[in-house]
Formats: C-alpha cells, sequence, structure tokens
C-alpha cells in the first residue's frame, strides 16, 4: 500500500504542505521549476490524492454508479462497455451493482451508492420496483439519476430507452411482409413500460392482418415452457421481443426438431449477438446497449453540470435480416 502524503512530499523537499498542494494542481502562483520538483517527487513516490478525504471536503466524487438486473445480460454488458470508455475519457469510475430484477435488492443497491457519495446513477428499474422514493431521495440531494431501457412510466424523470415502439412495428411489418398468418408473440413482464410500449405497436401493427397468440414471459426458462406449450398450437412465426426470451424459444423449437424457416420463422428484437449465434442466423430489429450507454452518458453529464430538464430520449431501431423468416 502506498503511504505517501502530501506532508511526506513537503518534508523531502522543505516546502510548505499547501504550496506542494497547489504545484499538484498546476496552480498558477506556483513557479515552474517547483512545480517540476514537486511532479517529479511525487511520481518518483507514486503519490496518490486520498479520494475519500477530498470528496469529504469538497461534497464531490467522480464516481457514477450503475444499477442492471445482470450483468450477464449482452444487451447490459455492451451499455455497461460504452459508460465505461465514456467514464474512462472524461475522468470518472463506476460502480457496477447488480439487482437480480428483485425490488428489495434494488433498494440496497441505492444504500450503497448513496453511501459511497456517488455523484449520478445510471438505473434500470426491475419488474418489481413499484415505489421510487428511495430515487427520489438522490434527487433531493442533488444526484442525479438517469433511467435506462427500463424505466418508470412516470415523465418527470430522465429516461433514456430504445424506440420499443418502433422495433415492434418494424418486426411486425416484416412478419406481414412475409405473409405469415398465425404468430406467436411473447413479452416480457406484462408490468414493465419496456413491455406495454413493444405489445401496444405490435397489436397496432398487425390488427386484421395475422392472428396473434400473445404470452408473458419473465425469463429464458419460462420462455421454453410456454413455447413447447403453444407450439402445439401450430404458429407459423414465433416473435420475441427480447434477446433473454429469444433463447428459451430457441431451446423449444430446437426440442421440437423443428427446421427454421422451413416449419417456422423466427424474429425477434435483440442487441445483435445472440441472433448470430444460431444456424442460419435470426432476423432481428436491433436495439443497441452500446449506442444507449453513450445516449444515458450524454444525458447524465448534462445532468451533472445543472441542468434540470426532464426529458426521454431514444435510439433508433432497424432490422438486420438473417435466414429465419
Amino acid at each position: 500500500m502506498n503511504n505517501t502524503t502530501l506532508k511526506k512530499i513537503s518534508e523531502m523537499l522543505g516546502l510548505s504542505i499547501s504550496t506542494v498542494s497547489r504545484a499538484l494542481k498546476d496552480h498558477p502562483d506556483i513557479s515552474d521549476k517547483t512545480k517540476q520538483r514537486v511532479t517529479e517527487l511525487a511520481q518518483a513516490l507514486d503519490y496518490e490524492p486520498n479520494a475519500n478525504a477530498i470528496n469529504l471536503r469538497t461534497s464531490k466524487n467522480n464516481l457514477f454508479g450503475l444499477i442492471v438486473p445482470s450483468i450477464s445480460n449482452f444487451f447490459y454488458d455492451s451499455f455497461i462497455t460504452a459508460i465505461e470508455e465514456e467514464c474512462r475519457k472524461n475522468n470518472y469510475s463506476m460502480m457496477i451493482l447488480q439487482s437480480g430484477d428483485d425490488a428489495a435488492v434494488e433498494q440496497e443497491n441505492i444504500k450503497l451508492c448513496r453511501q459511497n457519495r456517488v455523484c449520478g446513477l445510471f438505473a434500470c428499474i426491475t419488474s418489481q420496483t413499484v415505489n421510487l422514493d428511495a430515487f427520489n431521495k438522490l434527487g433531493n440531494i442533488e444526484v442525479p439519476v438517469v433511467f435506462f431501457d427500463k424505466v418508470p412510466d412516470d415523465s418527470s424523470y430522465n429516461r433514456v430507452c430504445v424506440a420499443d415502439a418502433l422495433s415492434a412495428t418494424i418486426a411486425a411489418n416484416a412478419i406481414i411482409e412475409k405473409k405469415k398468418k398465425k404468430v406467436l408473440a411473447l413479452f416480457g413482464n406484462k408490468n414493465l413500460s419496456i413491455t406495454k410500449k413493444r405489445l401496444l405497436a405490435f397489436d397496432i401493427a398487425t390488427d386484421n392482418k395475422i392472428k396473434s397468440l400473445v404470452a408473458y414471459v419473465n425469463n429464458a426458462e419460462e420462455a421454453e415452457q410456454v413455447t413447447s406449450k403453444l407450439l402445439k398450437e401450430k404458429p407459423d412465426t414465433v416473435f420475441c421481443m427480447s434477446d433473454e426470451i429469444l433463447t428459451g424459444a430457441m431451446k423449444a423449437i430446437q426440442k421440437e426438431g423443428l427446421k427454421i424457416p422451413a416449419d417456422i420463422a423466427v424474429i425477434a428484437i435483440s442487441n445483435g449477438f445472440i441472433p448470430k449465434l444460431y444456424f442460419p442466423e435470426i432476423t432481428y430489429v436491433e436495439t443497441s446497449g452500446y449506442k444507449l450507454g453513450k445516449l444515458a452518458f450524454s444525458s447524465m453529464i448534462a445532468c451533472v453540470a445543472g441542468s434540470n430538464f426532464m426529458q426521454e430520449l431514444t435510439i433508433e431501431s432497424s432490422l438486420v435480416a438473417g435466414g429465419s423468416i
């Protein structure tokens, strides 16, 4: 552990602690010669400022908190990658926490963020999240919160989302263009705004054009079970509103020995990684976690700079053709 302090540097150079401190901050009152002496010794001794002391003194921190349901999800992994890149460029660090899609764990994570004096929080809420008081308390102490992907319905919060309605509409139109007649449409938790938006848009686009078997699932395991059951209804297409649902549905389809697209077509809304694991590759509507992360960071920086303007920002979606439909 490095125990080098400003006091030690000042004693070795015969300078006051305040002079050493100002030299390290490139203060104009300190001569270039003194700055050079201080900087060279600090580097030789691997001096690092005491971040905790600075935070206590200034009540500021360059640490962001980030809460996701699961880091292993490829969408959130790419989102985190984008945030980390921006943090490095802008001299911020990041604390990543997983909620496991559990509202109680989410509450504990928010508490940890508050205790660590984060300067901002990126949050993807759980399917159980109803009470936003803990998030509001952060706002009360001027810690901005940017919700992403799974966000509150309330428009009084900063929210960064994929174009949920557009994504579902693009997928529905692709199914219609292929003249499909009966689709098994698998959606996520019905309480989430992301599910509501995608379902509504899909229903509007397919109304009176395709017969839809709509089912709600919370994870890949449920997607597999529901798909296995509803394949007995002989759908000619399976639509999955997320990568997690896609993995479960594909397992059920493969267990049935169905060939894609000869026996059944498949289309999904995806970050793009999972569809490429199958042959033929799954046709999907791209929703990039990486692009969302870049947009979320821009929103956060505006908040940190003092913006009080609450808005919902979205990234656009596009169809990526595979061989599954």
